[in-house]
């Protein structure tokens, strides 16, 4: 599974990065750091992937594969 992230849309309120912080983290702006970005999520963070995806506030994350 390859998960697209719109930066710009995020607003930094880490609830990926507490549903999956193996995959997501915010650096101290706030900012959004995705750890698989351009690869495939490996399957033993695909469910905690799947649990950020569908906790984002404002669905920046979206399943490409």
């Amino acid at each position: 599974m390859k998960i697209s992230v719109d930066y710009p849309r995020c607003e930094g309120h880490g609830l990926c990065a507490d549903q999956a912080p193996d995959v997501f983290s915010l650096d101290d702006d706030a900012e959004l750091t995705y750890r698989f970005e351009g690869t495939e999520v490996p399957d033993e963070h695909q469910l905690a992937a799947r649990a950020a995806l569908n906790a984002c506030p404002v669905a920046v994350l979206r399943v490409l594969s």
